[in-house]
């Protein structure tokens, strides 16, 4: 009932649940513990969040949250398409630095397991793109980080568009100035 596919960086994990549908529309399951747990994922999510980006090439991130309020996301897009990245930031890991991008729309239903250690961003492939996302811990202002997004190389594809920013995420430090709060452990 749920496709399941590793991504380049270990952790970061695409969920693709399965859809039953007919001429009224379609069903799908997005989260269940239960079977979760016995693909050997076993995440406690306490936060479900919700956003809208009206304006296509809206980028919001990289951010993180910083122990001891460090959260796994699985993100989701409700309605539109996206680019959803994430950066290892985990210091002394044979990734830091590297990245993976999914795209998730509503039409392909894929989800993005993204996890603490990892910075997490998006950009917005159509207007009034739906973001939904689960969060393992609540949100802690004073945890709250981001590195700036055009300093991890990543491919973003804006095809001729300029991207749309926050102050803060156009003020964040580069990947360079970055010193990371996270450690990588070998398991």
């Amino acid at each position: 009932m749920l496709d399941i596919h590793k991504t380049a960086l270990p952790g970061v994990l695409v969920l693709t649940p399965r859809r039953f549908g007919d001429d009224r529309g379609f069903f799908s399951e997005t989260w269940n513990k239960e079977r979760m747990a016995e693909a050997g994922i076993t995440l406690d999510f306490v936060q479900d969040n919700h956003s809208i980006s009206a304006t296509v090439g809206t980028v919001r991130g990289l951010h993180f949250q910083s122990p001891p309020h460090a959260q796994d996301k699985l993100v989701r897009c409700g309605r539109g398409a996206l680019l959803d990245v994430a950066v290892d930031i985990r210091r002394g890991s044979p990734t830091y630095g590297h990245w993976v991008a999914e795209e998730l729309s509503f039409e392909n239903g894929k989800q993005l397991l993204v996890p603490a250690g990892f910075l997490h961003g998006f950009m917005t492939r159509m207007p009034d793109t739906e973001i939904v996302y689960k969060c393992t811990d609540y949100y802690a202002p004073e945890c709250d980080g981001a590195v700036r997004w055009d300093s991890c190389g990543i491919e973003w594809g804006f095809d001729g568009n300029a991207p749309v920013l926050s102050e803060k995420d156009m003020a964040a430090p580069t990947l360079a100035e970055f010193s990371s709060p996270f450690t990588y452990e070998a398991s």
